[in-house]
Order: C-alpha cells, then sequence, then structure tokens
C-alpha cells in the first residue's frame, strides 16, 4: 500500500516536498514499487516528488544485465527465428545444428544484430516487475537502490573532490617545478622566486608530489622523507573530470558503432595496500592479457609503461595493438592526453571511460584477473616480484585453452592475428599444455 508524504498548503492543494536528492530508503522503495508494478507516477505521488523527477532517476541509475533465462536459447539476433546458417564453427565441420541454436553464434556471425527489448523505451524503463522477465532472452536492465545509490555517492564525491587543475596547467606546473626540486631547491624556495608564474600555494605542490601528479618524487626532497607521515585516509588526487569529456562510455559505443575496431580493456591489480601493482591489458579479440609491474598505483606509472611499449613496438604496431583502450574511473588513468599522444603530439591510441561502479562494462578483463589471483591470492605482496615473474606468469595464462575459443589458446590465437614475433617483444613465450602451472608454487623463489 502506497503511504503519500506530500504537504498540505492550506488552500486546497498539496505541495512537493523541497528536497531534491533521494535517499538510501526512497531509492529501496522505488525498486520495490518497480517489483510490484505500481505506476510511475503512484511511485513519485508517494515519494512527494515530481513523475519526470522518478523517471530519471531510474533512466540514469538503472545497469544493465546480461542475465540469461533458463532453459531458453542464449541468441539475441533479431534474425534468430528464420535464420538457417549451419557450419559458422570451422572447428566443427560435423554440426549439423542450426548455428542460431548455439552459443557462440552470437560471435561468429557477421550478419548478428542484437534485439533490443521495446519496453525499455517506455516507463518504467526497467525489467523490475516484468511479468515476461524469466522467459525474455534479451539484454535487461535493473533499478538496484543499492547500486544507484553508491553511483550517486560517487558523483559526489568526484565532483566534490580532486585536483581542480586542468592537464595543461599540470604539465606547465611540472615542467617548472620538477627540475628545480630535483636540483635540491625546497619548494619554499621554488614559490619565493616563481610566484608571478605559479597559481598554487605550497602546500598544494607537495600534495601533487605525493599523488604522483609531477615528475618530482618525495625521494627528491629528502626532508620530507625523514617526516614520519600522518594517519590519514589516503586521497586520491584526479585530474578536473573535464578529462573525461568525449571519452564516456556512451562515447565508446558511439564510436564502435560508427567504426567497428579491436578494443583492449585496462585495469589495475593491486597486491599489498600501499605496495607494488599490476597494470593489465586484455585483447578482447583473443583474450590474451599483457600485465606489467608498477612500483606505486600513479598516473605516471602508467604513462612510463605506455612510453615504453611505444618505444619497444614501433608507432605503427602500437596503434595497431591499442587502437582504443576501455578503462575504468581510476585516478591512475586520469591524464588521458599523455596516454592517448606521443612526446611529439602524434596520436597513438583513443582513451574510453567506464561508467561509475560499472566493472561489468569491461569483463573480460574482470574475469581474467581469476587466472592471476589463482597464482597470486588476495592480499598477496607484489614487492618481491620482477617483470620477469611477471611475464613467466602471464605465458602459463596465455597458453592455457579456453572453451570459449574453441578450446584454443590466447597466445595461439594472438599468434595467428598478429604474429609470433609481437609475443617475443612483449616477453610471452609458449608454454606446452601439461607443463602449465596456475598455483602460487610457479612464482616461489
Amino acid at each position: 500500500m502506497l503511504h503519500y508524504d506530500t504537504n498540505y498548503s492550506g488552500k486546497g492543494e498539496f505541495v512537493m516536498a523541497k528536497n531534491k536528492h533521494f535517499t538510501d530508503s526512497e531509492r529501496q522503495q522505488i525498486e520495490n514499487y518497480l517489483r510490484e508494478g505500481i505506476s510511475l507516477k503512484r511511485i513519485a505521488a508517494s515519494l512527494g516528488k515530481s513523475t519526470s523527477t522518478v523517471s530519471r532517476e531510474i533512466r540514469t541509475h538503472r545497469i544493465d544485465s546480461n542475465k540469461y533465462a533458463p532453459y531458453r536459447i542464449r541468441n539475441r539476433c533479431v534474425k534468430r527465428e528464420n535464420c538457417q546458417k549451419r557450419y559458422l564453427c570451422m572447428d566443427k565441420p560435423k554440426c549439423s545444428k542450426r548455428c542460431a541454436t548455439c552459443t557462440l553464434c552470437n560471435e561468429l556471425c557477421e550478419d548478428y544484430e542484437e534485439q533490443e527489448c521495446y519496453k525499455l523505451y517506455e516507463p518504467p524503463y526497467v525489467c523490475n516487475g516484468c511479468i515476461e522477465e524469466r522467459q525474455c532472452v534479451l539484454r535487461k536492465k535493473y533499478y538496484l537502490h543499492k547500486k544507484a545509490h553508491e553511483a550517486y555517492r560517487e558523483m559526489l564525491v568526484q565532483t566534490r573532490t580532486g585536483a581542480n587543475i586542468t592537464e595543461d596547467e599540470l604539465n606547465y606546473l611540472d615542467e617548472l617545478v620538477s627540475p628545480l626540486i630535483q636540483r635540491g631547491q625546497s619548494v619554499h624556495h621554488i614559490v619565493t622566486h616563481n610566484a608571478n608564474k605559479l597559481q598554487v600555494c605550497e602546500k598544494t605542490i607537495y600534495r601533487y608530489v605525493d599523488s604522483g601528479l609531477l615528475k618530482a618524487r618525495n625521494i627528491d626532497m629528502p626532508r620530507v622523507c625523514r617526516i614520519k607521515p600522518r594517519k590519514a585516509k589516503p586521497i586520491e588526487h584526479k585530474i578536473d573530470s573535464t578529462c573525461r569529456i568525449g571519452r564516456t562510455y556512451a562515447d565508446f559505443k558511439r564510436y564502435i558503432e560508427e567504426l567497428p575496431t579491436a578494443v583492449v580493456e585496462m585495469d589495475t591489480l593491486i597486491g599489498r595496500v600501499g605496495g607494488k601493482v599490476l597494470l593489465t591489458l586484455m585483447f578482447k579479440s583473443c583474450d590474451l592479457m599483457l600485465a606489467f609491474i608498477r612500483e606505486r598505483n600513479t598516473s605516471q606509472s602508467v604513462i612510463d609503461i605506455f612510453n615504453w611499449l611505444y618505444e619497444l613496438l614501433g608507432a605503427d604496431c602500437f596503434k595497431m595493438l591499442f587502437p582504443v583502450i576501455l578503462t575504468d574511473n581510476g585516478s591512475e588513468f586520469s591524464n588521458p592526453k599523455a596516454l592517448e599522444f606521443d612526446s611529439e603530439g602524434n596520436r597513438r591510441t583513443k582513451l574510453y571511460y567506464c561508467d561509475p561502479f560499472a566493472s561489468y562494462q569491461k569483463a573480460n578483463v574482470e574475469l581474467n584477473h581469476e587466472f592471476i589471483r589463482k597464482i597470486l591470492p588476495k592480499g598477496t605482496s607484489f614487492d618481491d616480484l620482477c617483470q620477469d615473474d611477471i611475464n613467466l606468469m602471464m605465458s602459463h595464462i596465455n597458453s592455457y585453452s579456453r572453451e570459449k575459443l574453441c578450446d584454443k589458446s590466447p597466445f595461439d590465437l594472438f599468434g595467428f592475428l598478429y604474429g609470433y614475433t609481437m609475443l617475443e617483444k612483449l616477453g610471452q613465450i609458449k608454454i606446452p599444455p601439461n607443463e602449465i602451472m596456475l598455483k602460487p608454487s610457479l612464482l616461489k623463489k
């Protein structure tokens, strides 16, 4: 039963509540009402909000779901009912079934066109409470109050924190301040004698150095190294949010639709808190994953790896392997221009960001982290590992055959697509099937 919280004005009418932000309890009510099939108009009246406000809340915070209907063919192609194609799987020439009845059809067929549910374009815009949900094979969208509130809180954090500086301003500051610090000059001395060139205070410069946004490091300032740091929650300093304009997940989908190309998913894998971390790069076309050890989880450490790969592979090979990169909103990826362009200003890749709290948008790299966790369980320190250790680990993982690849390994598929010489440059070797080890003992010294 709905409970109306509107206030009586005394003039024969009800006035909506003035608060603009939904609380967690209100979002929970929305989810419950949607599950019961209650209309948006009645939900809005119950919460003391306008119908458009509730509608916007649902459409903004709904999440995609790959949930399949049980005991139904996992095919979402619009042509699946009348499709008569056979033998798309070259590895299974004896298969006589229609490809439309196979789970691999959607991945292998060039004519695949995903069908979308028309109900997602009209109220309530989600699958909550839909009577056909259990039988529907199409991609679904749900409104979940916990996810919605987390996304809302993340949005508030991103708008209220971070480094209030643009990429160009940061580069100018870095070129001016870092060389002077590396010469042994104190920040106070630099600010005193360059006051007319600086728009930030001493404390801000110290924060930027500590956050890894500048080339200078704390080790370049002996006095800082001697001072015991205060016990406080670490702050992730990000370049202003304008760096993501034109690089959102919606922009990514639009770009891929207009210009289909290979996609590489990028992420960070944490070991011991405060210790070394891994940068992972996953090729969606073949499931091959590369990993690179980093001393700290900073923006500069990612830039250094990109510059090293660019020099190792050459401009043409780098652009061929990494045309488009999809990553999350971590602070280590907050300088996209430095990743997209080389030192001479030539474009080498395009970078896009997933939506906040939407790791499923780069599900491939997230799932493949499970292989790394078999060898390096969560909480394991990476501090004693070097890049050779990581290359060995990834060689074992990439040599492991996958059912989704028709029992081929990512190593073989990548070699077929790009050449085995490229794998040698990237530090990858073929491990015989019976010698593959996916246990922590692989890296025990």
